[in-house]
């Protein structure tokens, strides 16, 4: 296999061998048959940016050229509490176009979903605030300043999203729990390999003696790939929300960072700072 280097060649590579997938009914996930990406143009692009006040990466924009959104949604079954089977429709990657209403709860809500982890269970509170106000108005005083200063953060489905911010040396995208926070890759390329794994036959099977089964495992180079990209790098950072993703022993592991003894194989998400409240 042969990962192109050039990100616009990367983006073509990405799009015929997921397009060639989704041709074979047998081999592609359920709901994709047949399904091909959707780009847009210079003209539509711009035209999004301006309708929501937002500014694309150059890697966004070429994403967005070649690939985009496709026309068709994956299918997830399960059962229900009764043992009913239910179907599920999922999207792979807003459609800037269609899928507006989605786009504008993402952007709207990220502010509420980060304040509930702050006043309610997990009761978040940063060193760099300071003292924990008593008073709930003053910690959403305190929180709305954070917040407002923080990186745009664009939607990419569900809760994923790119760090736009053309300044940093690196471009990460975000994987968002609420305050739980880790990194899906730190260029679009990294990120493009880990969330379309399913969809770019890029795994062997794996043998293991102990459980007398085959799993699943990145072929080497793309492994290698995931390997340099995570790689320990001071300049690594996601402006104001880098504190908060190392607040979580699992945001540890985005900056490879260890927070357990080497060859540990469990990292819970355990508080690395327990605020002090004003009397």
């Amino acid at each position: 296999m042969n990962i192109p280097e050039n990100f616009t060649e990367f983006l073509y590579w990405i799009k015929k061998r997921t397009e060639t997938l989704w041709s074979n009914e047998d081999d592609c996930v359920q709901g994709l048959y047949g399904a091909k990406w959707q780009p847009l143009t210079e003209e539509q692009i711009d035209s999004i940016e301006l309708k929501y006040s937002i500014k694309f990466i150059t890697e966004h924009r070429e994403f967005l050229k070649v690939l985009h959104a496709i026309d068709k949604k994956e299918i997830f079954e399960y059962e229900d509490e009764n043992g009913e089977v239910v179907l599920e429709e999922h999207m792979l990657f807003y459609n800037w176009l269609d899928d507006e209403e989605e786009i504008q709860h993402r952007f709207h809500g990220l502010s509420d979903w980060l304040f509930f982890d702050v006043e309610g269970g997990n009761k978040v509170w940063l060193k760099s605030w300071g003292v924990k106000p008593k008073s709930e108005a003053k910690r959403k005083e305190i929180f709305d300043e954070w917040f407002s200063k923080i990186p745009q953060l664009i939607p990419m489905l569900g809760h994923r999203f790119v760090v736009s911010d053309s300044n940093l040396k690196w471009k990460p995208i975000l994987s968002m729990w609420d305050t739980d926070i880790i990194v899906m890759g730190w260029d679009f390329r990294t990120y493009l390999l880990n969330e379309l794994k399913n969809h770019l036959d890029i795994h062997i099977q794996v043998f293991d003696d102990e459980d007398q089964m085959f799993y699943p495992e990145l072929l080497p180079e793309v492994q290698e790939i995931f390997d340099q990209n995570f790689k320990y790098d001071e300049t690594k950072d996601v402006p104001y929300l880098k504190e908060i993703m190392l607040y979580w022993s699992s945001g540890w592991s985005s900056f490879d960072m260890n927070y357990h003894p080497e060859n540990a194989k469990i990292r819970p998400i355990v508080k690395t700072y327990i605020a002090e409240e004003e009397i």
